[in-house]
């Protein structure tokens, strides 16, 4: 498979993912209360799933503080390869803009896609939290280097760190 295919693939797969849920939050009031950015481990896909380790850094607008949390991502379905560290940036959508500090911690699930050779993109579009009241939007394609394609359902938790 070519690069331009894998690359073509992966730009499709956000725009789907990112439609999917737009659609699971139509008729929905959510609002933007700011922007995940995660940091996720390497490591190998084991041919039907992977599980990784993540750093991330909660970014709200209007001079609030940021909020630190670790998790792991885990896929489940084709994830061949391996990847480096790669980044990953949600826009984080939530029922109300009065959300406190460490509300995002919990279980989070959706679609995830991705496609590397040397350098790659990818996708995830997850819905969890506290009564699965947030939403995240990729905000960009997923940064990684590596050989990797992967699809599938992905499942994120999310913990606190004070």
């Amino acid at each position: 498979m070519s690069k331009r295919t894998l690359f073509t693939a992966a730009a499709l797969a956000t725009a789907v993912l990112t439609g999917a849920a737009s659609q699971a939050l139509a008729g929905d009031t959510r609002v933007e209360v700011g922007t995940l950015h995660c940091t996720v481990e390497g490591g190998a896909g084991f041919i039907i799933g992977s599980s990784k380790d993540m750093n991330c850094r909660f970014d709200r607008p209007g001079g609030l503080p940021s909020e630190r949390y670790v998790g792991t991502i885990d896929k489940i379905g084709v994830d061949i390869g391996w990847t480096d560290q790669s980044y990953i940036a949600w826009t984080v959508l939530a029922p109300t803009t009065d959300v406190y500090s460490g509300a995002l911690q919990g279980t989070y699930g959706g679609a995830s896609a991705e496609a590397t050779i040397g350098a790659g993109v990818g996708a995830n579009a997850l819905v969890g939290g506290i009564d699965r009241s947030f939403a995240l939007q990729p905000l960009s394609v997923q940064a990684q280097t590596g050989l990797n394609v992967a699809g599938g359902l992905a499942r994120m938790t999310l913990r606190h760190v004070n």
